[in-house]
């Protein structure tokens, strides 16, 4: 499950004269984003979640940069060789960490929906976790790892402040053993809530209903006649 919280943003200045109007620059409006990434994957057939907290910015709405922590919440029973000292090779867990940095853009927008596509890039290590023959806990050498993982991602918006949605991506690691890279290679998808922190706050100080729907309809395209 994806929650983020659009925290803050720069103030607007007064509008310009009709006359003097010009299109609005790409990287203009930025925004604060703070989000906990919660995704799932498959590994070793194993279901599990992959947890992670985001720190970046968001421009216009449409494209979004920053960096990100992940760890695998659980331990995934491994197929890799243990060392010799290990007692019980079924309790043997593999466990990674990672940072990434992300970018992610939406390629289709309009007030109601938003289709976007990402990308990370993330550097970290993986070590698998085991008891030895002194019943004590011991892990492997850490392995560093590589991994790139393209995603992309839908979403609805239910009120002018929320919207749910979901995703899916691949994660492929690189620069690293084939083993390593058969084991964590594989699915990744995950949930999305979207809370928009400034239209939620100026619908409750105007006193408007907390689930309207203004200003989410999608307008039909009129085609003018030559």
């Amino acid at each position: 499950m994806v929650l983020i919280l659009l925290v803050a943003g720069p103030a607007r200045a007064d509008p310009a004269p009709a006359d003097t109007l010009r299109p609005e620059p790409l990287f203009a409006r930025r925004r604060l984003v703070v989000q906990y990434d919660s995704r799932y994957s498959i590994i070793n057939s194993h279901f599990c979640t992959i947890n992670g907290l985001k720190l970046g910015l968001e421009w216009r709405g449409r494209v979004r940069t920053g960096a990100a922590v992940y760890f695998l919440s659980s331990g995934i029973p491994t197929v890799r060789e243990l060392p010799d000292n290990a007692a019980d090779a079924a309790n043997a867990q593999l466990r990674f960490r990672y940072l990434a940095l992300y970018g992610e853009y939406a390629i289709l927008e309009n007030p109601r929906w938003e289709l976007s596509g990402s990308l990370q890039a993330g550097l970290g290590s993986a070590y698998v976790l085991y008891q030895n023959e002194d019943n004590v806990s011991d892990t492997t050498p850490r392995d560093l790892i590589g991994l790139l993982e393209p995603s992309v991602a839908a979403q609805m918006r239910l009120f002018p402040w929320v919207s749910l949605g979901a995703g899916a991506g691949w994660r492929q690691p690189v620069f690293v053993p084939q083993p390593i890279r058969r084991e964590l290679s594989g699915p990744v998808f995950y949930l999305r809530a979207k809370v928009l922190l400034g239209p939620l706050v100026r619908t409750v100080w105007q006193h408007k209903p907390l689930f309207t729907q203004e200003g989410l309809q999608v307008q039909p395209q009129r085609h003018h006649r030559r």
